[in-house]
């Protein structure tokens, strides 16, 4: 008998052979994934004011539209993953076995992803009321006590991008010298080819000098601000460099981070459930401080969900004496503002002291009664749920919302609603209150 050499038998990798797969995408995506649950979601949904602006209809010409259902799921699905490109969800669509099921064979391309993403917003904040308003009607949702902060989210403009008012203008005039000259060549080339290229790069170079007129806008605005803060703080703003608006983003203020860093961003106020933390309201601005958004933010609530809070809790200096005032000091429906005062700084002179004390004398009776409120032990431990918001804070900036893809407020403010109903989503199915049937409250 004949022995072997010793060397192992093996089947190796042959990637150019050509095969045939049966793919069965319902059998291989598990029962309870989180795709199934997030397409029977959008199942609960009144999707009809989609529906209706779609414009191929039956018995006419055009070719079929892609079913929003589909597309709302993919970007529902996608943000819960953190995934923010909508580059990379078209890849994702015909890689990855979840993604593939979601979109069930529909052919999709980014540009429609994208287009669907933040030309939605108005829908958006319908449908951010339409499920907060079924978890309150289900009794998941309460909205005895909310909390408010806000967090700064990067804007994707470079420091270079930001210009101050002599060299915009420059960049203006060059600008419109561009377009005016490719305006001319593309009139006077008679070859389709190079009309066509020509006509394009007018077209980059026409929203070019859109930015940089937008940018203009900008830095008037900027300046104004800087006139007004000039007569009750002209140290500070003597020391202070001219403003500078960005030609990429021009609606990105410059401010600073937690870190301690300054960069280009919006700065995001949300109002968050102490119970379960879900969003019940978000807004995005340009604001470098949060100081005097209680009033509005709780307002913002209020108009959502029909309904008013009785507590709010917020971080020192977030609501200002007006705001406290004008909540608790309303007739019906006052909201209790929990907030910590400003310390009185040591060493402070007798005459300071005594002129402090004579203007809290003359506050008005709700920030008075907030004063002494914040001084009792029932304070101490209500504020302690302020912690809720700083993990919402986390969980929203680890699905992505600590970067902002897009430009501009109102692009802003979809990517930022479609992360509220991410979050709100995760935590009722976290609360079983959202299950493969849909959410509890519809059916």
């Amino acid at each position: 008998m004949t022995k072997g050499t010793g060397k192992a038998r093996i089947i190796e990798a042959d990637r150019s052979q050509l095969g045939w797969d049966l793919v069965d995408l319902d059998c291989w995506l598990p029962a309870d994934h989180l795709a199934r649950v997030i397409w029977a979601f959008t199942g609960t949904l009144d999707l009809s004011a989609l529906y209706a602006a779609i414009k191929s209809v039956e018995g006419e010409a055009g070719r079929p539209a892609i079913d929003p259902r589909v597309l709302l799921a993919l970007w529902l699905y996608a943000t819960a993953k953190g995934i923010g490109s909508a580059r990379e969800l078209d890849r994702l669509c015909s890689r990855d076995l979840a993604y593939r099921w979601l979109a069930g064979g529909v052919p999709l391309n980014y540009h429609t992803l994208a287009d669907f993403r933040v030309g939605q917003a108005a829908f958006l904040d319908k449908l951010l009321t339409d499920s907060l308003t079924a978890l309150l009607a289900a009794g998941v949702l309460k909205l005895e006590e909310i909390i408010v902060d806000g967090t700064k989210i990067r804007a994707p403009a470079s420091r270079k991008s930001y210009l101050r008012a002599e060299r915009l203008e420059e960049v203006e005039k060059a600008a419109k010298a561009r377009v005016e000259s490719l305006k001319a060549e593309v009139e006077a080339d008679p070859a389709a080819s190079s009309r066509r290229r020509q006509a394009a790069q007018e077209r980059a170079a026409r929203e070019r000098l859109e930015k940089v007129e937008a940018a203009r806008e900008v830095l008037k605005k900027l300046e104004a601000e800087r006139e007004a803060r000039k007569k009750t703080h002209p140290k500070d703003e003597s020391k202070k460099k001219e403003p500078a608006a960005s030609t990429t983003d021009p609606e990105a203020r410059r401010m600073r981070f937690a870190d301690g860093a300054v960069r280009a961003g919006y700065n995001a106020q949300l109002a968050v459930t102490s119970d379960h933390g879900f969003i019940v309201g978000i807004d995005i601005t340009d604001r470098r401080n949060d100081a005097g958004f209680a009033r509005p933010m709780a307002e913002a609530v209020e108009a959502r969900l029909g309904q008013s809070p009785s507590r709010l809790l917020a971080d020192t200096n977030y609501a200002t004496a007006e705001d406290i005032e004008a909540l608790g000091g309303r007739e019906e429906n006052p909201i209790d503002v929990y907030a910590p005062p400003q310390p009185v700084k040591e060493g402070t002179k007798p005459e300071n002291q005594a002129r402090r004390k004579a203007k809290l004398a003359k506050e008005p009776a709700a920030v008075k009664d907030w004063r002494q409120r914040m001084e009792t032990p029932e304070a101490a431990e209500k504020m302690k749920k302020r912690k809720r918001i700083e993990l919402v804070n986390a969980q929203t900036k680890d699905r992505g919302l600590d970067y902002l893809p897009v430009r501009g407020l109102v692009k802003a403010k979809a990517i930022a609603l479609w992360h509220a109903l991410t979050h709100n989503l995760m935590t009722a199915i976290r609360l079983d209150a959202v299950t493969l049937n849909g959410m509890a409250a519809a059916a």
